[in-house]
């Protein structure tokens, strides 16, 4: 509004101020923020060394290591660089408190995501459907549906795909369905897909955003 003021009516700074109800102090003011380069690194640290330490016990550590930052502002950093805990996790999965590198893909078919998603039809005839997706383009490799489906429909799945788009992941993750945990396990190792192994939480988030 000042700068309107002077450009258009060709009057001083302090009329335009005065007229816009605005100090000149407040015009001339430059925010000078410090840096948090150091504070940014320590709460880094200690998040990667002490895994199960939240934002308090953070906040203590630094207290008694001479740091005198505002916990708002501690609290700010530690949002920011994505170090927040579960609130409460399951007792049947201990491991969620751990934090895991969130993993960069970088071309096609460097990983796939694969899940089960559960509908019903009109007449209440429920239906499943199996969905592969490609982390990096998000890209829907395939869906499989059927009112029951099998680790032999997985692994057929994976076949197809191999055979008739010439496309195989280096990684597949996946949660522990009892699908994926049946005899036919050994035969998706045959289809020289790498690596199995339980899906992370950002990787669930992807596959759970699409369906």
């Amino acid at each position: 509004m000042v700068t309107g003021l002077i450009s258009d009516y060709r009057i001083s700074l302090r009329g335009a101020c005065e007229v816009s109800l605005l100090s000149t102090s407040v015009w001339y003011y430059k925010h000078h923020r410090r840096d948090d380069g150091p504070l940014r690194f320590r709460i880094k640290s200690i998040a990667e060394t002490r895994v199960r330490y939240g934002i308090e016990r953070i906040v203590v550590l630094l207290k008694r290591e001479g740091w005198r930052d505002n916990p708002k502002r501690i609290y700010r950093i530690y949002k920011e660089e994505g170090l927040n805990l579960r609130v409460k996790r399951p007792r049947r999965c201990r491991a969620a408190a751990h934090r895991s590198e969130r993993p960069v893909f970088s071309n096609l078919h460097d990983c796939w995501s694969m899940d089960f998603v559960a509908d019903a039809l009109f007449d209440g005839r429920k239906i499943r459907c199996l969905t592969i997706v490609d982390n990096y383009s998000r890209k829907c490799m395939a869906i499989e549906v059927g009112q029951g489906l099998k680790g032999s429909d997985v692994v057929s799945v994976l076949e197809e795909l191999r055979l008739f788009q010439q496309a195989m992941p280096r990684k597949i993750q996946v949660d522990n369905g009892s699908e994926l945990q049946s005899n036919h396990e050994h035969q998706i190792k045959q289809t020289q897909v790498n690596n199995l192994f339980p899906r992370m939480s950002i990787s669930g988030h992807m596959n759970i955003r699409w369906n």
